[in-house]
This record gives C-alpha cells, structure tokens and sequence, in this order.
C-alpha cells in the first residue's frame, strides 16, 4: 500500500516529505505533461538541488533511471531509481511570468506560471525567491542543438509512464504540474499527474 496516492491538477502542486529511503512516483496520466520539480535536504533547504552539479556527475545533459540528482554542496539528495519515459530536462527551467513575456509576448503575462507553484507552496516550509533554484522539468523534451541553443519540443512522454525517485537523505519535494500552453511541452494542454510515494 502507498503512503500518498494524490492527483495533481495543471497549475496546482504539491510539497511533500520523502523521507530517506522512500521513492516517489510521478505518473504522466495522459502524456506530454511537464512537471517541474525541486528537491531540498529536508533538514536544511539551503541545500538544495543543483543542476550544474547532477550534469556533471553524470557527464550527461539528460536525466534517467540511474541519475543523481545532486545538490549544490555535492551531496546526492535522491536517484532516479525507475524510469519509463526515459528522458528528462534539467536545463530549460521552470516557466514564470516574466520569462513567459519575454518568449512569447505581453499578452501572456497574468498566465499563471511554475514559479509562483512554487513560492505559494515553498512558504510552508520557507522556501523562498532566495531558494529557488534549478528544477527538474519530468517528461519535458528540451534538446540541446550542436550550437549549444534549447529548444522546447513535443514530449516524449506517453499516457501511464512513470518516473520514479529513491530519497538518499530526508527530502522536501517542491512540485509545480506546469500549466504552460505557449509552448508544446504539455502539447499545448496541460493535464493531470498522480503522485504515489512508498515510505
């Protein structure tokens, strides 16, 4: 029996404790659904998770089961201990406000954003603009050109894949089911994700 077994909304999130140990399930319910995720050191969220450092430990752009995710003091938080989509981004970043203007025009700019998933739900536990970090984008396709440029591409993901995290220490997870719609990486309709967590 799992210990969280919850549905997650588009624009909606979710702050969870896993503690050491427990593995954390993301199921991509209808596919192509990008959710940006940070992961903190449960008993000190200054320790928190660093792009920078998971790619380099690895030697690869790309996150997959076998995956670090380390933080920014070289700690391993978590490991991606299952995957069935079988790639994730770790550079694009999470979408806000500000970035959604600048891409894709004025217009855009009271659309709700991850960035403000995450400072709503990061409160409870603290987590503020200082501790906002690089984030996890699950099932988002970001590829990296041969000039070095990102481009936002259609998901790779598919209805019931899966992407599951085994906790190394006590983590928070800070999670935003991204509601983006200007760009393809939730096919231009963003949908629903189901958390499940053993601990």
């Amino acid at each position: 029996m799992s210990a969280l077994d919850q549905i997650v909304e588009p624009g909606a999130g979710a702050l969870l404790t896993v503690p050491a140990g427990g593995r954390l399930r993301i199921v991509d319910l209808h596919g192509n659904q990008a959710v940006d995720t940070l992961f903190y050191d449960a008993h000190d969220i200054d320790n928190r998770y660093s792009a920078f450092d998971t790619i380099r430990a690895q030697q690869a752009v790309y996150l997959t089961t076998g995956s670090r995710l380390m933080s920014t003091r070289g700690d391993e938080l978590g490991i991606i201990s299952d995957d069935t989509c079988g790639r994730h981004d770790t550079v694009g970043g999470a979408c806000s406000q500000e970035s959604n203007v600048i891409r894709y025009g004025g217009h855009t700019r009271h659309q709700h954003a991850c960035r403000q998933t995450f400072l709503t739900l990061g409160a409870h536990a603290g987590i503020g603009q200082r501790q906002l970090t690089h984030n996890v984008n699950f099932f988002m396709n970001v590829p990296v050109t041969p000039s070095g440029e990102l481009k936002f591409d259609d998901g790779l993901s598919a209805p019931g894949r899966y992407v599951e995290v085994t906790a190394s220490r006590d983590l928070l997870v800070l999670i935003s089911n991204c509601p983006q719609i200007n760009n393809p990486c939730n096919g231009w309709n963003p949908t629903p994700v189901q958390l499940l967590g053993w601990w």
